[in-house]
């Protein structure tokens, strides 16, 4: 018997960055988007714990137990006093060290997966408990949609979307560490001040408004990324000049996002970006998207 569940990649289209806290983590004010490029974890029994991954990138991820799969799989097997016997695989689809949450994606894969192979029946808050203790991303990753996120993004808020939202995505060669450009942040911005959630953009994502919610998209974290590597300044005029209504660092990046008009000015947009030669790879998708969905009965 196997398990296979679905989990979205995210993008931010607000991350508003307060100063850092005395644990080093950061308070934010962050609207999560769940968009429909997706890894797949499958839970399979197993006489230990293992992790193996195919797909682009697959290179890139840990097999160890620094993966957050495993962490997950370890830390819902502790609470229930069973071993954490299983061999999870992981199908990549979304960009690795990307900006995109993949490594929570898979966290929270795997801790749906194997609450169901192993029976263990746990409750929602349970699992966005665990997910909490995983990292920041990883509670929005199961949920998915549209959600603000407070405290440092692990307190969700579910928001409404009144429409469908066109994207392209630009991978990047190589990825970014998160600590390193949340470090770049705090170089740069020494008066940073509490975040709070934008009341146009979440009106814009209530609407369904694209050209509403072009206008409001912000990172607080674009200027760090861009320090860190300048070349993603290339990319984003790159999408701006093929039509994109917008465009900005997904998360801490490297990948940058970009909000299409409609599902052909995307795949326009998409085309250009990779004859750009300022990114590896474009991708198309939509949002919102379903959070951490079993595939197998």
């Amino acid at each position: 018997m196997s398990i296979t569940v679905r989990v979205p990649a995210k993008v931010n289209v607000q991350l508003a960055v307060g100063p850092a806290r005395p644990d080093g983590f950061h308070d934010l004010a962050n609207v999560f988007l769940a968009v429909s490029l997706y890894d797949e974890v499958t839970a399979t029994p197993a006489d230990t714990l293992r992790i193996t991954c195919t797909g682009p990138d697959a290179d890139q991820v840990p097999l160890d137990r620094t993966n957050l799969a495993a962490r997950a799989a370890e830390l819902l097997a502790a609470r229930h006093g069973i071993a954490p016997d299983v061999h999870l695989h992981i199908a990549k689809d979304i960009p690795v060290a990307g900006g995109m949450a993949g490594g929570s994606a898979d966290g929270a894969g795997a801790l749906l997966a194997c609450d169901a192979l192993w029976g263990t029946g746990s409750s929602r808050d349970d699992l966005l408990d665990i997910c909490a203790e995983l990292g920041s991303d990883v509670p929005f990753s199961l949920v998915g949609g549209a959600a603000l996120g407070t405290g440092r993004g692990e307190r969700l808020t579910p928001l409404p979307v009144g429409g469908t939202f066109h994207w392209v995505f630009a991978v990047a060669d190589g990825g970014l560490s998160t600590p390193a450009v949340y470090k770049e942040f705090d170089r740069l911005t020494p008066d940073a001040q509490a975040p709070a959630a934008s009341r146009p953009l979440l009106e814009a994502l209530r609407t369904g408004d694209a050209a509403a919610l072009a206008g409001a998209l912000s990172n607080d974290l674009q200027p760090a990324a861009l320090s860190l590597r300048p070349s993603l300044a290339d990319t984003l005029a790159a999408g701006t000049r093929a039509g994109a209504l917008a465009g900005l660092v997904s998360g801490s990046g490297p990948t940058t996002a970009f909000l299409a008009e409609d599902a052909a000015a995307a795949e326009r947009i998409a085309a250009a970006l990779r004859a750009s030669g300022t990114c590896r790879a474009a991708r198309t998708a939509t949002s919102p998207a379903p959070g951490a969905t079993p595939t197998t009965p």
